[in-house]
């Protein structure tokens, strides 16, 4: 007879206990099959409100909503058993106040099944990220280039390039860990800034586009998988999906059309997004 083991998930004492050690591994995740494949081999699994652009064809993530973030986030801790999870909070659940803030917090994690959310901003979300923290809700921050504000920043531009605009940054950093985020994304950062960061705070530094000096790396899956039309500058792809994706729905297209054909390579292009 045997016996099943259940498998312990990654806790968030864990991953703070990370800082400083042994690199921390992270993809996005948004469906149930997927996060099952990647989940043996990541530390958590962010929601990630990028759903809005990768799964629904949207321009930015602004037009997501707790409701599409909860759907998502409930398949994905459905689809594993040791990554922590960590669902985004979109764009207007958080901002308004703390209380408000703390409302759909509690909803996400009632409803979803996941370990902690995630917000963006800094030193402006210092006390709202205290409030969550002392409440029993985990907070991942999230500053640098936050798409949420793209329509303020002009764009996703990457942040810190001029040394002249690293004070506010780093404070931005320092208010967050003394708040009780428990880790930070940093994002579309100046290396040499982001590697200053990680050095100056006591919590892990998730970089995504940042340095390789970061207590850990973050990646959308349908990028590093070939599955994205126009993916960042910085994102090395690890497989070609795409293709094989096209490939096989050709093959298919034959079979069901009657036509035989001997094995050909099958050329894959998606249209570019200018």
């Amino acid at each position: 007879m045997s016996v099943h083991t259940k498998i312990k998930r990654i806790t968030v004492p864990e991953i703070m206990a990370r800082k400083g050690n042994t690199p921390i591994v992270s993809l996005t995740a948004y469906h149930a099959h997927t996060a099952r494949y990647i989940d043996p081999y990541v530390d958590f699994l962010l929601v990630g409100d990028s759903l809005g652009m990768v799964m629904y064809g949207m321009e930015n993530t602004l037009g997501v909503t707790i409701d599409m973030m909860i759907a998502h986030g409930a398949a994905v801790v459905r689809g594993t058993e040791r990554a922590l999870v960590v669902v985004d909070m979109p764009f207007g659940s958080y901002e308004e106040s703390p209380e408000i803030a703390f409302r759909n917090a509690c909803r996400i994690i009632k409803e979803t099944g996941c370990t902690a959310v995630k917000l963006e901003g800094g030193a402006r979300m210092g006390p709202t990220i205290k409030y969550l923290s002392e409440r029993g809700i985990p907070v991942m921050a999230h500053i640098g280039l936050t798409p949420q504000s793209t329509n303020v920043m002009g764009g996703f531009k990457t942040q810190g390039r001029v040394e002249e605009d690293w004070a506010e940054i780093e404070n931005d950093a320092l208010v967050i860990s003394e708040s009780g985020a428990f880790a930070v994304v940093l994002e579309g950062m100046a290396e040499p800034l982001a590697a200053k960061i990680s050095g100056q705070i006591s919590i892990p530094t998730i970089g995504i586009g940042a340095s390789a000096a970061c207590d850990g790396q973050i990646l959308v899956l349908e990028d590093m998988l070939g599955l994205s039309p126009k993916p960042p500058k910085f994102v090395k792809e690890f497989a070609t999906l795409g293709a094989a994706i096209a490939g096989a729905a050709e093959a298919y297209a034959d079979e069901v059309r009657g036509r035989a054909f001997p094995a050909k390579e099958h050329t894959y292009a998606m249209k570019k997004v200018d």
